[in-house]
């Protein structure tokens, strides 16, 4: 999709499952499965790791870069990763671009479904998978992911991020102001410390790419939150004050996780008390 002579494209880094009890918290099976997806028969339901490339003037800009492939064989079975889909040599292929093209790396959040394509192994070390880029991470979010407690720590893999870090191409930033032209953050705190969702204002189109504070367009209803949010509460009152704004100002959700949707606008359901699709945008074929 082009927009005043900017690029927004979505890429699948490839299909991958989580456990659909985990996934949808307190909402009963038969509810959840209805709505997503019942799962395999390890409750796994299929997610995608869907993220973002942005290219504007002479940058061109990913968020978020999915799982990746530093896994060993148990954990590639466990989840059920899309190891060619989650190399980039083969994703940006479709785009006419190189590893080396990509400017700027914004990712959400550390979580390894959201930076594990940020380093790529050879032999005992980790390089950056995008050598020319600079790399973006809210500060308060890596202050929390190298000190992490023991329910999500399995979620932050050190080697994703923090040889970024030591080679000085992992930028802290605080709060959320604006990165770049129409690129700029709104902060959320239930499903971790300093999520940001990223916000592009490109002509009179608003997308905002909600990461896990929205993982799929199932998620929409108020009560559908994930186990995995450390504070599900602040979960919901985010919810609460986001989803007016998003569906009252007609922006454009990506949902990094929903296997089928890429994106939609929203609105209140018939009975006023939650929202639901609107209309499903496609943003790449």
């Amino acid at each position: 999709m082009e927009i005043n002579k900017i690029k927004i494209d979505v890429i699948e880094t490839g299909l991958f499952g989580l456990d659909g009890g985990a996934m949808f918290g307190v909402i009963p099976k038969p509810l959840w499965a209805k709505s997503y997806d019942a799962g395999d028969a390890n409750n796994r339901i299929p997610l995608q790791a869907r993220i973002v490339l942005l290219q504007m003037n002479d940058k061109k800009i990913l968020i978020d870069t999915g799982n990746g492939l530093n896994w060993d064989e148990k954990k590639i079975e466990m989840y059920g990763f899309d190891l060619y889909s989650s190399n980039f040599d083969n994703t940006l292929k479709k785009f006419g671009l190189t590893r080396n093209e990509i400017t700027d790396v914004i990712l959400t959040h550390l979580h390894f479904d959201h930076t594990g394509g940020s380093t790529f192994r050879d032999g005992d070390n980790f390089f950056p998978t995008f050598p020319n880029a600079q790399y973006y991470v809210q500060k308060e979010h890596f202050n929390y992911a190298i000190n992490s407690s023991e329910k999500d720590t399995g979620s932050f893999i050190k080697h994703n991020f923090l040889p970024l870090y030591e080679r000085g191409i992992l930028k802290l930033i605080e709060g959320e102001g604006e990165l770049f032209p129409g690129v700029s953050f709104l902060l959320s705190f239930g499903h971790t410390t300093a999520l940001q969702m990223v916000k592009l204002v490109l002509g009179n189109n608003t997308f905002l790419y909600t990461s896990d504070f929205m993982p799929t367009a199932a998620h929409l209803p108020f009560p559908y939150i994930m186990a995995y949010d450390n504070n599900p509460l602040i979960t919901l009152d985010e919810k609460k004050k986001f989803l007016p704004i998003i569906a009252e100002n007609e922006w454009i959700m990506i949902f990094e996780h929903d296997k089928n949707k890429q994106a939609a606008k929203i609105t209140l359901d018939d009975k006023g008390k939650n929202y639901k699709i609107k209309e499903i945008i496609t943003i790449t074929e």
